[in-house]
């Protein structure tokens, strides 16, 4: 199960009702939620985000915590 497939689990969401609500097809949301080589696009997150009423920003930092900056390097 992908990040988005356990946020989605957490909060016990209807895929059927967000398919219908953001025009995303089920088996589009499956691949999603299932398969951790489907991509994400921004505009799926924020369609997803708006029919769970979830704030995007807020679940876009659940969903991608652990990116994060590589450390700059000192020069001698």
């Amino acid at each position: 199960m992908t990040d988005l497939g356990l946020y989605l689990a957490k909060r016990t969401v209807n895929k059927a009702e967000v398919s219908r609500r953001t025009g995303i097809s089920k088996s589009r949301l499956t691949q999603l939620t299932s398969n951790t080589s489907g991509k994400l696009r921004a505009d799926e997150l924020y369609l997803i985000a708006m029919a769970i009423n979830t704030d995007p920003g807020e679940m876009f930092k659940d969903l991608f915590k652990e990116l994060g900056l590589k450390e700059k390097e000192e020069k001698l």
